[in-house]
């Protein structure tokens, strides 16, 4: 349990953490561990990002921010958080997400800054963070629906399902449960095929004309929650969420 890596031409990395992949600051940072070490491999030509379990993610461990003393913990998970985003995006290989179950508030963190997702039919997606006292990863959510939608999911916490991603685009195959990895090593396969250089020029210049500064745009963001957690919002919902 925990985060695995295995490496190879099509890396696979699993999150693995009952009972719903809600991740602590050291899962997320050995989360973004793994795919930095996933993408410096020169032998990797793709990666894969999935979840054994209930579900794909379910964010922060929300028990060990409400424990702590203080705001270091804070820093320490939307330090993590950003991190573990960033090495998606900054994967210099494509980086599938392969999504089952929930994916919600960092899950779409991950997913929204994947190049490719493939997901199950029972997979959904959403931002719970307003009924946490916290915001982030609307940004990711704008990379997965339209900017409308974005701000309906975040105000309402309504979630959106893989088949409603699929019709917009951003999900690019839903299959049942139990073909969920096969699908996705079936897209990687794909890749893989291609000639590494080209692919790593690929999703390097993909990066680079990006119109949104995913990694500003979302630090931007988590400003907002320090300042929900300074002004009293972040604990009274996270104790009301407890």
């Amino acid at each position: 349990m925990g985060i695995t890596l295995r490496a190879g031409p099509v890396a696979e990395v699993v999150m693995d953490v009952p009972p719903v992949n809600a991740l602590s600051v050291r899962a997320w940072e050995e989360l973004a561990a793994a795919l930095r070490a996933a993408g410096d491999d020169p032998e990797t030509r793709v990666a894969v990002l999935r979840a054994e379990g209930r579900g794909f993610n379910a964010g922060v461990d929300i028990k060990e921010l409400r424990d702590a003393a203080g705001h270091e913990r804070l820093v320490a998970v939307n330090r993590a958080c950003h991190a573990a985003f960033a090495a998606v995006y900054d994967c210099p290989v494509p980086v599938i997400a392969a999504v089952h179950g929930h994916c919600l508030g960092g899950g779409v963190g991950l997913a929204g800054n994947a190049d490719v997702v493939v997901a199950a039919e029972d997979a959904y997606f959403g931002l719970p963070e307003v009924d946490r006292g916290a915001l982030g990863a609307a940004t990711h959510l704008a990379r997965l629906v339209p900017q409308h939608l974005v701000r309906a999911m975040v105000y309402t916490c309504r979630n959106v399902t893989a088949a409603e991603l699929r019709a917009f685009g951003s999900v690019l195959e839903v299959v049942p449960r139990d073909k969920l990895r096969e699908a996705a090593l079936e897209v990687a396969g794909q890749i893989a095929a291609k000639d590494p250089y080209v692919i790593r020029r690929a999703k390097e210049s993909l990066n680079g004309i990006d119109p949104v500064d995913v990694h500003r745009s979302y630090r931007f963001e988590q400003g907002f929650t320090f300042e929900l957690t300074l002004m009293g919002a972040g604990d009274r919902h996270r104790e009301r969420f407890r």
